[in-house]
């Protein structure tokens, strides 16, 4: 059987260390690589490559201007080939600068293959300045697609926050600030540092030996690396994305540590929404990185997502609450996600509330909670009940594209 790793993230020396880590570590590995720098001439270049060298190159032609979608279109077949080949043990999907693993691990998956591990690469020093880079991906020569409107901070941030694995190249400029962020970031994730020589031997085949009268003794044997290990672990894709959703996403919990702290925002009433508008910016700028589900009193019945990094905000729809649902609807919600409302279930409003993380060096918790409620309804207004809430002025209707 063949499996399959996925190894992305913007940090690309770190990507390629990587890579070259695992083709060391697994025998009978091959990468595939689909490089989308060369889009703007009309095509994606493909490589397959062994330890020893390119073993194959091609060319795939863009699909409706798209070089994602020529990678989607290119990479299950490539690898149904590898398998078919029966030669290869583990095919390592290097995914190019911006691509994100959620989207491919979906593709492979869904293609019958074997995804058995998500990995992001990381430079430990370079968490926080990418995390605070607000430039387009096209302004960087990033982009995946002539459409494409992420920035450099978001795109990260997802490469970063999907993986359940971070292969951690030796930073000599990474301090223990650093360490903490991408810990707070990440607390779930399995860190595997790399670029130590790791493999040791292990008791293997006993083969007979003349000194010792036909006695056995141990034959050396090469034991899987911690990196070779998480490769070949197992990924559910089903989970994975469970873990991002808005609704039932695993946050991180409140931290302080080597000056960077994480504040966990929990709140049952809902908030203003011109007051919530006016405070966006103070809000987005506040912390290296934020995200969670929040509440608007002028759409009670949506629970809306936020997910900010590097000063730029998202906002969007991510369906109804489960409380504004009738009872017969639920029986079509993943099991995840009742179990998450039910875990936070208030007798009189269900799952809609405030759940928002700041994650940031130096954050000011205290000025950030003060600033967040008073973005909340006051208790007049609360009390003046939901047919009230929603003649509120609608002041996310614009972001929201409504």
């Amino acid at each position: 059987m063949l499996s399959v790793v996925i190894v992305g993230g913007l940090h690309a020396d770190a990507r390629k260390a990587t890579v070259e880590r695992l083709l060391t570590d697994v025998p009978g590995s091959v990468v595939l690589h689909h490089d989308l720098a060369t889009a703007v001439a009309g095509t994606v270049v493909r490589t397959v490559r062994d330890a020893t060298g390119i073993l194959s190159a091609g060319e795939a032609p863009l699909v409706n201007d798209c070089a994602c979608c020529a990678l989607r279109e290119d990479l299950v077949p490539e690898l149904l080939r590898l398998r078919d080949a029966g030669t290869v043990r583990l095919a390592i999907v290097e995914l190019w600068e911006s691509v994100e693993p959620k989207a491919m691990a979906e593709v492979v998956t869904g293609g019958g293959l074997t995804v058995t591990g998500v990995i992001t690469a990381v430079d430990p020093a370079l968490v926080l300045p990418y995390l605070g880079n607000g430039d387009d991906l096209a302004e960087r020569g990033l982009a995946a697609a002539a459409t494409d409107q992420r920035t450099v901070a978001d795109t990260f941030a997802r490469q970063l926050e999907y993986a359940p694995v971070l292969a951690l190249v030796d930073s000599p400029e990474a301090d223990d600030e650093d360490r903490e962020l991408l810990a707070q970031l990440h607390p779930t994730a399995r860190q595997v540092p790399i670029g130590h020589g790791d493999l040791a031997g292990a008791q293997g085949d006993r083969t007979p030996d003349a000194a010792d009268d036909g006695l056995t003794v141990p034959a050396p044997r090469r034991r899987l690396t911690p990196l070779a290990q998480a490769a070949l672990a197992g990924f559910d894709v089903e989970s994975a994305a469970a873990a991002q959703h808005p609704a039932c996403a695993l946050l991180p919990a409140d931290a302080d540590a080597h000056g960077v702290s994480t504040l966990v925002w929990h709140r049952r009433r809902p908030f203003h929404p011109e007051r919530l508008y006016a405070a966006l910016e103070d809000l987005t700028c506040a912390a290296a990185r934020s995200r969670g589900r929040f509440w608007l009193a002028d759409k009670p019945d949506t629970l809306l997502h936020w997910d900010a990094a590097g000063g730029a905000l998202c906002v969007e729809s991510a369906g109804p609450w489960l409380a504004a649902l009738p009872d017969a609807a639920w029986e079509m919600v993943p099991p995840v996600r009742r179990a998450a409302a039910a875990l936070d279930w208030h007798p009189e409003h269900g799952d809609c509330c405030q759940h928002l993380v700041f994650t940031s060096p130096g954050l000011d918790r205290d000025g950030l909670q003060e600033l967040l409620e008073s973005c909340l309804l006051t208790d007049a207004e609360y009390a003046a009940g939901r047919d009230a809430w929603k003649r509120l002025p609608p002041a996310f209707d614009t972001l929201l594209e409504v």
